[in-house]
């Protein structure tokens, strides 16, 4: 290598021309803005290959696992912390801008539960010369509970979904389904990467289910869901609780549910209305169902929604099998008793068919009445629970 005309500013010594036949490049302490460079000697004497610091606190969730980076906590899915004491070094290490061809190895060393060492392993090449270093940083893990953690041990909530029914006691199958949704809404939310959802209580009452959650918006999409999948309404009341530190007044809101009255299966007995028994199909809006005198659809006045004035005469599921005696004409059919094992002549709908033996029969206070039977071809029920003859129609 050529020397130049730049002498070392520390110890004098001409410094090796770096400029490789470039003569632009070349250093020369004349030219107006050229800086002059240290010799070899007094450039390592000074050099640091590796910045590393001398030692690494990291905070960590003990319940959760997760970590806190950035001033946030972050989930990381974490069991052994010998990976996350890896990243956090790695990124704690800065290599010096000089060095070409850098390559690298970590070897964590447990020391003991709460106690990493993490040796890491440099080399390079630095104006032309190779180096080497080794470094070794201490990663303390300090077990904490992070914020969410502490509101869920503390019983924290901020919402309450109240699962009612109007004039009657929601299903166990209802209460289930409600609390299924409760989970599901709050899974979703969590796997975008909201760490303030959490499922607080799920409390059964003598009529309904009282669901605590950790935020306003997670309780309206419970309230909404639940509606949405059963039907009913959803009232919402707030009460001032406190104020934040911000001197924010501070909310939280209970949110109603109330499920419709009759469900999927019911048959009722309308109020003031001759026409025969309906077998519910839909609470949705207003009320849909089938009529079991007849087979005809029925459908609930706008001012009625899925609430009319009517008794519940019993379930689509506790009808049971009797024997058709025979067909009178196009309106009756004599089929057996399930009580008295009398043969009973009793109407016919538009969906019996003429050709079965036996058919489901609900005997009530409004008599016995042919109700409808799964698919012949399939066996197949529709979502409500029953097979629709009109389904097709629709």
């Amino acid at each position: 290598m050529n020397e130049s005309r730049a002498f070392c500013p520390r110890c004098g010594d001409p410094v090796p021309d770096r400029s490789a036949g470039d003569p632009e490049a070349a250093t020369d302490p004349l030219r107006p803005g050229a800086e002059v460079e240290l010799c070899d000697s007094c450039y390592f004497a000074d050099f640091d290959f590796v910045d590393a610091p001398e030692r690494i606190e990291v905070r960590v969730c003990a319940r959760c696992g997760a970590v806190y980076r950035r001033n946030r906590w972050v989930d990381v899915g974490a069991k052994d912390y010998t990976d996350i004491a890896l990243e956090e070094v790695g990124e704690a290490l800065a290599v010096h801008v000089d060095v070409e061809d850098v390559a690298w190895q970590v070897e964590p060393e447990q020391v003991d539960e709460n106690a990493i060492r993490i040796h890491a392993y440099f080399t390079g090449v630095v104006r032309g010369t190779p180096v080497e270093e080794q470094v070794t940083v201490p990663v303390r893990i300090a077990r904490q509970t992070c914020q969410r953690c502490g509101r869920i041990a503390g019983d924290y909530y901020a919402s309450i979904v109240q699962i009612r029914a109007e004039g009657r006691t929601p299903t166990s199958e209802e209460l289930e389904r409600a609390e299924e949704i409760a989970n599901q809404v709050v899974a979703d939310m969590e796997a975008t990467g909201d760490r303030n959802a959490f499922v607080t209580e799920v409390g059964e009452t003598d009529d309904g289910l009282d669901i605590k959650v950790s935020t306003n918006k997670i309780g309206k999409k419970i309230a909404n869901k639940t509606v949405e999948e059963f039907g009913g309404s959803v009232n919402d009341a707030e009460t001032l609780v406190t104020e934040d530190e911000d001197g924010n007044e501070v909310y939280r809101v209970t949110f109603a549910v109330r499920l419709p009255p009759y469900r999927p299966g019911d048959v009722i007995d309308l109020a003031d209305d001759d026409d025969g028994p309906v077998l519910v199909r839909s609470a949705h809006g207003n009320l849909k169902g089938t009529r079991v005198t007849t087979g005809e659809r029925y459908e609930a006045d706008y001012e009625e929604g899925d609430s009319p004035e009517a008794r519940k005469l019993g379930e689509r599921e506790e009808a049971v099998e009797t024997t058709v005696v025979t067909v009178e004409d196009e309106n009756a059919v004599q089929v057996l008793d399930p009580e008295t094992f009398r043969a009973k002549t009793v109407a016919r709908p538009d969906y019996f068919d003429p050709d079965v033996e036996t058919v489901p029969v609900l005997k009530s206070r409004a008599g016995v009445h042919i109700l409808p039977d799964p698919d012949p071809d399939t066996g197949d029920e529709d979502d409500d629970g029953y097979y629709d003859p009109y389904e097709d129609d629709a």
